[in-house]
This record gives structure tokens, C-alpha cells and sequence, in this order.
């Protein structure tokens, strides 16, 4: 059965697209949410997961987001990061959330610590030509966290049970 691998699709294409978008503008626009959410609506109905294992994702992904906008009240992460987070852990569902998280955390201190020796260098100028290479260069910004965010999941996602579900039915 096809249908329920072709939920991946835009799970994997969104997931991208916030990425890109996040390197070059700081913000995630809400569609990527909608569509993440869409998609996971789509991946229940075509992979015959139980009511019960999807109420307990739905239940992982408001407790992301209450971790994510905490985050974000402190300001640590920008609210589409936070929205992102909470998306990712609908996928993910409690059993691979703890390890998605730390894996995204290392991931996010790895890029931070990049972009903060990367600002310290001179910004050759064939770069300086782009307005979002400025940006990202500039120290007075933030982390495109959702480049992290992101990565996390593609790391983890073939050993998640997501994913271990979609390959039974196949």
C-alpha cells in the first residue's frame, strides 16, 4: 500500500521549505503548520493508525507546543519554531519525542555556535551581494532554529515508530 508513504511527501517537502525559509527570512510562515497538520490528518486516515494512537499524538503535539511558546515566552525560539516543534512532535507522538528533542538540541547548539564563529569571520564579498547572507551574518540576529528543527527529524525519522508503521503496511 502506497497511500500511507505518500504522506511523507510533505512531510519531508514542508519540513524542507521551513528550513529554507528560515535561513532566509527568520520567520516560518504558518501554511508549513497547516500543511504539516493536514498531512498527519492524511497519514492517519491512510495508515490505520488506532484512534487511541492518534489522540495520544494530538495530545504530543499540544504538549510541544506548550514547550515551544515556553520557549519562546523567554525567547529562545521565535513562535514559528515553537509552531514547528509542536508539528513535529504530532508526527512523532510521545515514544520519539524525547529522543527527536535532544537530537534537535545538539543539532540546534551545533548550528548556533557555527553562525556565532561564522559572524566573527569577514563576509566575503561575493556573499554580501544576497540580503539574506547579510542577515544571517549579521550578530544582532538570531538562530534560524528551524534548519535544526528540521534535521532532527530527517535523522530520526527511519527509526521512528511513524515510520516503522508506514513499512508494515507496505
Amino acid at each position: 500500500m502506497i497511500a500511507p508513504w505518500l504522506a511523507f511527501v510533505p512531510l519531508i517537502v514542508l519540513l524542507l521549505l521551513a528550513a529554507g525559509w528560515d535561513v532566509a527570512s527568520f520567520t516560518i510562515p504558518n501554511f508549513i503548520q497547516f500543511g504539516l497538520v493536514a498531512a498527519f490528518a492524511a497519514f492517519v486516515l491512510f495508515s490505520g493508525i488506532p484512534v487511541s494512537a492518534a489522540g495520544t499524538h494530538l495530545l504530543a503535539g499540544l504538549v510541544g507546543l506548550a514547550a515551544g511558546f515556553a520557549l519562546f515566552a523567554f525567547g529562545y525560539i521565535g513562535g514559528g519554531d515553537a509552531k514547528l516543534f509542536a508539528c513535529i512532535a504530532l508526527w512523532l507522538g510521545f515514544r520519539d519525542l524525547p529522543q527527536y528533542a535532544l537530537v534537535a538540541c545538539v543539532l540546534g547548539g551545533g548550528l548556533s555556535v557555527a553562525l556565532l564563529a561564522a559572524r566573527k569571520l569577514p563576509l566575503p564579498a561575493t556573499f554580501a551581494r544576497h540580503q539574506w547572507v547579510l542577515r544571517l551574518h549579521d550578530s544582532r540576529s538570531g538562530v534560524p532554529y528551524g534548519v535544526a528543527l528540521a534535521a532532527g527529524l530527517f535523522l530520526i525519522l527511519p527509526q521512528t515508530e511513524v515510520f516503522r508503521l508506514v513499512a508494515t503496511h507496505v
